[in-house]
């Protein structure tokens, strides 16, 4: 097969840029990721005649409320074709699959490349949830993440599933549909394995404590296992310290054949990362008791790979709250099912633990703006295998493994992603 590889990539600061427009925090992405690969801009359009990125993807939830509902990356990158900073007449293809959007961008962008269908090909994701002048757009934009054409469908499921999990389905001012699932999964994790919200906040002060050694991270400081239990209650059992918070950022990739390294610097070749699985699977309307889809792309991206998950140095999963992290990594195999409260409470899943987890922060320090999310994973684990993070590096990552997750159908996502990413040798 193939080899394909990530020869570049970045990932903009994230946080509240009410002052950035889409096009603002594309750019910003764009030049850093051909920065990341020693690339001036002028030779990203060209190469022995040609264009050098032959492909882009791009990843967006949200421009639809801020007008754009279509074309939503050639209007994001008409002023880097208009400067000659981006090469013209180069296809793109938008993408949106909910808080998987920039996983399935960077997805495309694999197959691009695995194919033959071309040999660079950029993926981008781009998002923004911080809206001052009109706030009703960010539940506006998290709406599409779940069925709006028979509401009555997961209406009636959620109800069904409250009695089986212990709590009850709430609606209403204040609410979020996406946080009462989530800790309705958890009440029922917590009934049927003894999981405690201890376990959750022990996941939550970890990952805060990982996002303080980021200097990309939303939440760059501390919270203890206490704090986090007598923040903001959301939704029992989780507090506001265990969801993710509202953020603007976006992120970026470039990949390419191995016929492709030498048209890079050899700087840029030394650092190149091979992508040795990116997975899919869809989301249904599950029992509870039944494994979620992540376990599905896992499986296909070991069986694809030829990996186990014991043999991964470092992982990031989509911890949209902090019990997430704790169902995802038992789907991953990286603990046996039932395990991941005491799991995660024991430390193995901190910087110097059997396995670390989230070290860039997770969605709940790190930040998760959603079309972007799948793609700061990807530059984080990149990074890892660089040896390239600081005080958060985790010695001696050669081999690490990301899920990304979107939108809602019933207690699955609707879409999921799994990518595995080895350190060239």
């Amino acid at each position: 097969m193939k080899d394909v590889y990530i020869i570049a990539a970045a990932c903009t600061p994230f946080g509240k840029h009410a002052d950035k427009t889409f096009q603002d925090l594309a750019r910003i992405a764009y030049l850093d990721v051909l920065a990341d690969c020693g690339l001036p801009s002028a030779r990203a359009g060209h190469a022995g005649g040609g264009a050098l990125i032959e492909q882009a993807w791009f990843g967006n939830c949200g421009m639809g409320q801020w007008g754009q509902g279509g074309i939503r990356g050639q209007v994001a990158f008409t002023p880097l074709v208009e400067e000659g900073l981006f090469p013209e007449r180069v296809p793109m293809i938008n993408v949106e699959g909910g808080c998987a959007t920039a996983a399935f961008a960077f997805h495309g962008a694999w197959k691009d490349v695995l194919s033959g269908e071309c040999e660079v090909s950029l993926a981008m994701g781009v998002e923004k949830l911080v809206s001052p002048d009109r706030p009703e757009r960010v539940p506006e934009i998290f709406a599409t993440g779940i069925d709006q054409l028979d509401r009555d469908k997961w209406l009636t499921y959620y109800e069904k599933a409250g009695a089986q999990a212990g709590k009850p389905f709430e609606t209403g001012p204040g609410r979020t549909v996406f946080m009462d699932t989530y800790a309705m999964q958890a009440a029922w994790h917590m009934k049927r394995y003894g999981t405690t919200q201890r376990q959750i906040a022990a996941g939550a002060s970890k990952n805060h404590y990982h996002g303080s050694l980021n200097p990309k991270a939303q939440y760059r400081f501390e919270v203890s296992i206490d704090e986090v239990l007598a923040d903001r209650e959301v939704s029992f059992p989780l507090t506001r310290s265990m969801c993710a918070p509202m953020g603007d950022g976006a992120a970026a990739a470039i990949l390419c054949s191995e016929a492709a390294l030498a048209n890079f610097p050899k700087s840029a070749q030394a650092r190149a990362v091979k992508v040795r699985a990116s997975t899919l699977s869809g989301g249904k309307y599950r029992k509870l008791d039944e494994p979620g889809l992540s376990k599905i792309a896992a499986d296909k991206a070991y069986a694809r790979s030829g990996l186990k998950p014991c043999d991964f140095h470092v992982a990031e999963v989509h911890d949209a709250t902090s019990f997430c992290e704790i169902f995802q990594i038992e789907m991953m195999g990286l603990c046996p099912v039932g395990e991941g409260g005491t799991f995660v409470e024991s430390g193995a899943t901190r910087l110097g633990g059997k396995i670390p987890v989230n070290v860039s922060g997770g969605l709940v320090s790190k930040g998760h703006p959603i079309g972007a999310t799948g793609l700061s994973m990807v530059y984080e684990i990149t990074q890892q295998l660089r040896g390239e993070c600081g005080a958060r590096q985790v010695k001696g990552a050669s081999l690490g493994i990301i899920e990304n997750g979107g939108g809602v159908m019933g207690f699955d996502e609707a879409a999921c992603a799994v990518t595995i990413l080895e350190k060239c040798a």
